[in-house]
């Protein structure tokens, strides 16, 4: 088994296990105790600080460890508001963070601060001087993540530190995707990160906070870590994070210029080898292990399932791998393809072997899961006469404007044949097989719609709702060709992935996106035709 999912987790490093079987026989006391036992556990937990604050790049006095790299996250945003509450309570994060720190922005928005989320271009890279023009005279904290933990683009923590120094504003660095590859550039005031994305155990983080960055830490408080951090610290955990943090570092420049080659490789192969993928993520400016792509028509959860059977471990940003049923808010901030999201993140040491094995299997990964799904192969669109590829599991309906029954509140189509509802459980109710009418022929009139008087009325309406994404997709790139040169094609779809994924599909067929209009039950998706 290839496991390719590093930028989630990475498997204990030889050194940290080392160490942390060591730490277990000698510092099992408690460091604040003045003997002999204690004193053995004070050295070992210094020693770590020390090798830690170095990697870290600040003093040893300004590092605590605490019990996660989220910990760390939430107790650095919540003591460096507090002891800013004098200045403002206006918090500026980027709209790509970790999932961690928009969470802790959003205690902070419900205890009454305001919070504010700079936006990023399509590779997920935030504008320098559009995060310094955000800056307020009441921010009390600015975040930004030194590289992005989905798509591995890399941040300008230096001229966002720069900005803030100038404005008087801390910036909290979120490093936990790159500690392990070098220190962060630039004038950062507070810094986290988490053992086990470099080797480390579960269950150790740390936090810095340079001297003269006003903090107050939240909740109670004890002795130890400077009132950081309380509770009895887990010696073997931090001194195993520190000696594994030390051990990758001296790997890290050669190891990453050896994985950089093959992420490159994989960058370059899989648009040739799988048709209509989008490779997303800063091509240069990017951590050196991780790629990510979309492939379109596909469900990200039956493509993880699929790569998994062929022994490669992955991850997806792709909504239908998540709890929430949501896309990824960072590919949601970029404005990229959702559906199909394969984020690759190389392990130190993975063979070369194992990515050839990888692209190897892909394209009839891919394959099979479109086939499934009933989309069309390429070469297929636009779509051929009507009724043409249908039957396929879970296909939406589709109708012209000539069915008989009304159209629902907000839908500019008159007719959607064989809707449903969801069922009394919320759960999608069965439907029938999909049936499509003709589709009216010439320019669509202009008649009331969505919009009122005048709105244009689609030529033909897709009935995706209780589909999740790609159907709703795969089913519009099936009757695009049914409609003349211009006119409308309305997809009505629940699924919040297909906000994202419509207008990608859009912009890689060369079809205009027409807008979003209101509906009972999600919403309508209006696409143009052009030949």
């Amino acid at each position: 088994m290839a496991y390719f999912d590093s930028a989630s987790s990475v498997p204990l490093h030889p050194v940290a296990r080392q160490a942390l079987l060591a730490a277990l026989d000698e510092g099992w006391a408690d460091p604040a105790r003045l003997h002999r036992e204690g004193r053995r556990a004070r050295m070992l937990l210094d020693a770590a600080r020390e090798t830690a604050a170095e990697a870290a790049g600040c003093r040893p006095d300004e590092l605590v460890f605490t019990s996660s790299g989220t910990r760390a996250v939430y107790d650095g945003m919540a003591g460096a508001l507090a002891g800013r509450r004098r200045a403002g309570r206006h918090l500026l994060v980027s709209a790509v963070e970790h999932s961690c720190v928009l969470q802790s922005a959003a205690a902070h928005a419900a205890d009454g601060g305001t919070v504010e989320e700079v936006g990023v271009d399509r590779t997920g890279r935030v504008d320098a001087g559009r995060y310094a023009g955000a800056l307020r005279a009441d921010t009390a904290l600015a975040c930004l993540q030194s590289a992005n933990h989905e798509v591995g683009t890399e941040q300008p923590v230096a001229e966002v530190a720069e900005a803030c120094r100038d404005a008087g504003v801390p910036l909290l660095v979120d490093a936990a995707q790159s500690l392990a590859w070098g220190p962060v550039d630039g004038g950062w005031s507070l810094l986290t990160a988490s053992a086990h994305k470099w080797g480390g155990p579960p269950g150790a983080g740390l936090l810095a906070v340079r001297k003269g960055v006003r903090f107050a830490p939240r909740g109670p408080a004890d002795e130890r870590e400077s009132g950081r951090a309380p509770g009895f610290p887990d010696i073997p955990a931090v001194l195993a994070a520190a000696a594994s943090l030390r051990a990758v570092r001296q790997e890290a420049e050669g190891e990453a210029a050896r994985l950089r080659a093959l992420v490159d490789r994989i960058r370059a192969r899989v648009p040739e080898l799988v048709p209509d993928v989008e490779v997303v993520g800063d091509p240069v400016r990017r951590l050196p292990h991780l790629v990510t792509f979309s492939c379109l028509y596909v469900d990200g959860e039956a493509l993880l399932h699929g790569l998994d059977r062929r022994g490669f471990s992955v991850s997806s940003g792709s909504s239908c791998t998540a709890s929430t049923l949501v896309p990824s808010h960072v590919l949601r901030a970029m404005g990229v393809l959702s559906e199909g999201n394969v984020r690759v993140s190389l392990p130190a040491g993975t063979a070369a072997e194992d990515v050839e094995r990888f692209l190897a299997v892909l394209p009839e990964t891919v394959g099979e899961v479109r086939g499934r799904l009933g989309a069309p192969l390429p070469g297929e669109e636009p779509a051929g006469p009507a009724g043409a590829g249908r039957g396929a599991a879970g296909a939406a309906s589709v109708a012209g404007p000539d069915a008989a029954s009304p159209a629902p509140p907000g839908v500019p189509a008159p007719e959607r044949a064989g809707a449903d509802r969801p069922g009394a459980d919320g759960a999608p109710a069965e439907r029938a097989p999909a049936e499509r009418a003709e589709p009216a022929g010439g320019a669509a009139p202009e008649t009331a719609g969505a919009e009122g008087p005048g709105a244009e009325e689609p030529a033909l309406t897709v009935d995706a709702l209780g589909r999740r994404c790609p159907i709703p997709v795969i089913e519009l790139a099936k009757v695009i060709g049914d409609v003349p040169d211009g006119a409308l094609v309305a997809v009505l779809a629940d699924d919040e992935a297909a906000r994202l994924d419509i207008p990608a599909w859009c912009a890689m067929r060369n079809q205009e996106y027409a807008g979003e209009r209101p509906a009972e039950h999600g919403a309508v998706y209006l696409v143009r035709r052009r030949a």
